[in-house]
């Protein structure tokens, strides 16, 4: 039950989560930008793209699952595939950006590039953190927060037992 409790209480608030959401989530995504542009010197860019995508992701599910929305540990398998499937929808929203922006620019310089790329991480990222906190990563909270509520009633009932029921203690135990 403390464990229960103390994973409750380390769960941060929205903003809280969403500044570290920022931190986290944006510095792989920064880095990633820097790393896409090296490989893609390489390999084709959709190709370097995905390789850095599914890293960063990795990477970043980690990141939220300790630090930013407070799940008390590592991510589990589960969370990483939930969290790669908002990765897709991310990979689809910078690859899209990014066939535009080589539809509307014959030949777009790297810096150009980078503020598409990161324009579009940034969006897809905001409607990522939505996901990752309600769906990815609320059944922890919402597991911890029953945990706690089933586990309090059940410590104040004994407590209650052990007094006499008079009609007041009847009605607040109501």
């Amino acid at each position: 039950m403390e464990t229960a409790q103390s994973q409750q209480q380390a769960a941060p608030g929205t903003w809280t989560a969403f500044a570290r959401f920022v931190l986290f989530g944006g510095g792989a995504g920064l880095a990633s930008s820097f790393a896409v542009a090296a490989l893609a010197s390489w390999i084709y860019w959709g190709l370097a793209n995905a390789l850095i995508t599914a890293v960063s992701t990795l990477l970043a599910t980690e990141l939220h699952a300790r630090f930013t929305f407070g799940a008390g540990g590592r991510a589990t398998w589960r969370q990483h595939a939930q969290s790669a499937g908002s990765a897709v929808a991310a990979y689809a929203v910078t690859s899209v950006a990014m066939l535009v922006l080589q539809q509307l620019v014959a030949a777009p310089g790297v810096v150009l590039e980078q503020v598409v790329y990161l324009s579009a991480s940034a969006l897809a990222g905001v409607a990522r953190f939505a996901v990752l906190r309600l769906v990815v990563f609320a059944r922890n909270r919402s597991q911890v927060a029953a945990t706690v509520r089933t586990a309090r009633p059940v410590h104040a009932t004994v407590a209650r037992a052990a007094a006499p029921a008079g009609p007041v203690v009847l009605f607040h135990a109501a």
